[in-house]
């Protein structure tokens, strides 16, 4: 006997129920993505590799799942969806009216090592607002993440959006006199201020040529920097701001961003940041070699973290089990009590498809209790039973337990009256 073949290290199964949750979270993206006026598209899942250091240099080779093609050429699988964006905008901009908002759902690889809230494959949310600079984008954005995270079903109490920018960590170090040629470890130091050890934090920005007591005078003081007020203001307006905090220690690896930057992040701090993003005004211009240079802002939400989330989280989670109870039952199970009349529940079957429900019925003769037990386990709302009495039918309400004998023609009045009478409510209508 052969090994048995296991699934890759970071890679995900979707049996059913869980492609179920899926389309739970990818419905809720569409949805809030449509509310707010965006278009959606898509890209290869495989792009050239150069387009990926473009953006990041050499060192993303390390996170890439790439390899040389049949044709030589040097190809990698999608790690994100923002280069792409980049690259479709430049190559037809002047073809759409500006701003455009863009959205994306897709799945994308990352070679690294598989914990908790990451794994090597997963879907990701991308809204985008291209050809826009001012920062009303910049609150629209996260306006949409804030609506996201409701329609999601979370709470003011679940999650907090943490805002900085990189515009003020530029003041800083005018204002201490840092060198530019030091901004990138700078910035990178800032990243990491939460995660590493003081002393080793320290000691890097004593070299750099400021302390840790000033950073940190800086970051408590952010909230009265000019370059959050608009940001603010225009969240105010919508009922939003106390859904954000100005953080300044939220850095997204600032050498890719340019403005505004922010991060979803669930209250409790039990997971990694749900969505981020900001303002990224150079990439496209960086994309297309100088010849489209596009503002731009946008953010991402990857699936692994907000369905974990969603799942702890008692009022998000009962809204997702609502979601479940009613995708997964079907309208009606065609009982056939009556073997001769095979053809004639073959015709019910599909004229209710054809009127949109969701109908199942045994593909073989079975005995009638087992019948029932199928109907009850696809939780169907309704029974038609098809007997010797054809042309005459019954109809059963599995819910309330009751039933009435119709004539064929009176099929589909009496399964949309059951299906639009909530389960408490009451008889079949006549």
């Amino acid at each position: 006997m052969g090994e048995k073949i296991q699934r890759l290290p970071g890679f995900r199964d979707f049996f059913p129920e869980d492609c179920a949750v899926r389309n739970y979270v990818f419905g809720k993206w569409r949805e809030i993505s449509r509310i707010y006026g965006f278009h959606e598209y898509d890209g290869p899942i495989l792009e050239p590799t150069d387009l990926y250091k473009k953006k990041s240099g050499d060192e993303i080779l390390g996170q890439l799942f790439h390899f040389d093609d049949k044709g030589e050429r040097g190809v990698a699988m999608r790690p994100e969806l923002t280069p792409t964006l980049a690259r479709m905008a430049a190559a037809r901009h002047r073809d759409y009216k500006k701003p455009l908002r863009w959205f994306g759902i897709g799945q994308f690889f990352r070679y690294e090592k598989p914990q908790k809230g990451r794994t090597r494959e997963f879907y990701q949310l991308n809204a985008d607002i291209l050809g826009e600079e001012s920062k009303e984008a910049d609150a629209e954005l996260i306006a949409f993440a804030i609506d996201l995270m409701l329609a999601l079903g979370f709470n003011k109490e679940d999650f907090i959006i943490r805002l900085s920018d990189r515009e003020a960590w530029l003041d800083f170090m005018r204002q201490e006199s840092i060198d530019s040629s030091s901004q990138e470890y700078f910035l990178q130091t800032i990243d990491k201020i939460e995660r590493e050890k003081d002393e080793i934090t320290n000691e890097a920005l004593v070299k750099i040529g400021t302390t840790r007591g000033a950073v940190q005078n800086f970051i408590d003081s952010a909230a009265e920097s000019k370059h959050f007020s608009s940001v603010i203001n225009n969240l105010q307006a919508r009922g939003l701001s106390d859904y954000v905090k100005v953080d300044l220690n939220v850095v997204r690896g600032l050498a890719y961003y340019t403005g505004t930057v922010f991060e979803v992040f669930d209250t409790n701090r039990n997971m990694r940041a749900i969505a981020g993003g900001g303002r990224y005004d150079r990439l496209c211009s960086l994309i297309s070699d100088g010849t489209a240079d596009i503002p731009a802002c946008g953010f991402a939400m990857g699936d692994v973290v907000i369905t974990d989330l969603i799942k702890q989280t008692k009022s998000a989670n009962s809204k997702l089990l609502n979601y479940l109870g009613t995708e997964d039952s079907s309208d009606a199970y065609i009982i056939i009590a009556d073997e001769n009349h095979r053809n004639d529940a073959l015709s019910i079957v599909q004229l209710l498809r054809n009127n949109g429900y969701r109908v199942s019925y045994p593909l073989t003769p079975t005995k009638v209790g087992k019948q029932f037990g199928n109907a009850e386990n696809l939780k169907s709302r309704t029974a038609v039973i098809i007997g010797s009495e054809y042309p005459k039918i019954k109809v059963k309400d599995l819910i309330q337990r009751e039933e009435i004998e119709i004539e064929t023609d009176q099929i589909l009045k009496f399964i949309k009256s059951i299906k639009n009478t909530p389960p408490e409510g009451p008889l079949l209508a006549e």
